[in-house]
């Protein structure tokens, strides 16, 4: 599984949620590999399982071949010996992309051209067709993606059994300014350690789109984050839709009853968004667990949320406007003094509130009043931010 930089623990917790065996998880940057055993049926069921349920995780990949290579004659030797011809079905069009790091063969346009290279020599050879003449592609037949990635002289070759990136969960078609990655919003929530069902109520005071409160919602509803979008690996003969079948029967199995009363909140300055966020949870299916409504967030009183919510205890989390979003600097600073009124005191959060905000604004801190609890570097795209976090309760004497 790829995933984004700073939550990869996030996601090898998923995989020990879902109950894979913790020896069998590495964790290193950008990534998270699991050892799904030898069998092929097991590795397809997992592929299947994996690119449902994952919430925090970009992609899932299937490992084809690691091996050694320092040249790039080793490199077409190593590929070329491989069983192309069980992986690629005839007539399939295949791309190849990857990347290499402290790998003396660094030239990746260099090795891509070599893989593909390698690889139709094979395929040539299994279909019975002379050496040098055009391989048939045909992407209308299917399109198999191959990842190919160098790391330390050491080449691993794998198939993108899942298409589209997983943040796109199918639910948001409409692209609001600047949202936060379904996966990201995922992950930040777990790190916070929401917890539905529980006494905590959630809310967003400038939901966007909804993304947080949809993928809280689904996290209430026990709803399979990509239970309602289609993967690469269903085309895939070799991992196939039978397995994305019978997981997805399952997840809808599993699915919570609607609850009596919402348990998640959201406001937004704009009507627009509000409407959106409405949209969205719809389509997702979750809206009977969100209540939205167009609320400036300098209205909003850490005093007034029980009446509002019918909960005494709340985790805030937001993702508040910045950049191409809030071009003029005094705006940010009075927005960030704002939250930081109405949910903190003298640096601390208010009685009953938790509250978790990521931005790219780095004095943050300074606005608010006192550093945060913890913080946490993460990106959003290609935005580098940090989740400022404020948990911990203020002593008697301060």
């Amino acid at each position: 599984m790829t995933t984004l930089f700073g939550i990869e623990a996030v996601t090898a917790a998923e995989l020990t949620e879902l109950g894979y065996d913790r020896d069998r998880i590495t964790v290193s940057d950008g990534q998270v590999v699991l050892d799904a055993g030898e069998n092929l049926a097991d590795c397809v069921a997992a592929v299947a399982r994996l690119n449902i349920h994952l919430a925090t995780a970009e992609r899932v990949l299937l490992q084809l071949a690691s091996f050694p290579a320092v040249t790039f004659e080793a490199l077409f030797d190593a590929t070329r010996a491989l069983p192309w011809e069980d992986t690629i079905p005839c007539g399939y069009a295949f791309h190849i992309n990857g990347y290499s790091r402290k790998s003396r063969l660094f030239g990746v346009p260099a090795c891509q051209s070599l893989i593909k290279k390698a690889i139709v020599d094979r395929l040539l050879e299994a279909w019975h067709l002379p050496p040098g003449s055009q391989l048939p592609e045909d992407s209308a037949k299917g399109l198999i993606r191959i990842q190919f990635a160098i790391v330390a002289d050491h080449v691993t070759l794998m198939g993108d059994t899942t298409g589209d990136g997983l943040h796109k969960r199918g639910y948001r078609p409409l692209q609001h300014e600047a949202p936060i990655r379904e996966t990201l919003a995922a992950a930040i929530l777990r790190l916070a350690r929401y917890r539905p069902g529980g006494p905590e109520a959630l809310l967003d005071p400038m939901c966007g789109s909804g993304t947080f409160l949809i993928e809280a919602a689904l996290l209430a509803a026990r709803q399979a984050p990509g239970l309602n979008r289609p993967f690469a690996g269903e085309q895939w003969p070799l991992i196939g839709k039978e397995a994305f079948d019978k997981v997805r029967r399952d997840a809808r199995a599993a699915i919570a009853a609607e609850p009596e009363k919402p348990c998640i909140f959201g406001s937004d300055l704009q009507e627009q968004a509000v409407t959106v966020t409405r949209n969205n949870a719809r389509r997702a299916g979750v809206l009977a667990w969100i209540r939205v409504r167009q609320a400036d967030v300098q209205e909003i009183k850490a005093s007034g949320l029980l009446k509002l919510t019918g909960f005494e205890r709340h985790l805030v989390v937001c993702n508040p406007p910045y950049g191409e979003r809030l071009l003029d600097p005094a705006q940010a600073e009075q927005l960030y003094r704002t939250l930081s009124k109405t949910f903190l005191e003298h640096g601390k959060p208010r009685p009953g509130i938790r509250f978790f905000v990521i931005t790219p604004f780095e004095r943050f801190e300074s606005l608010a009043g006192a550093p945060a609890d913890k913080r946490r570097k993460l990106y959003n795209g290609m935005i580098k931010c940090t989740l400022y976090q404020y948990f911990r309760k203020r002593s008697p004497d301060t």
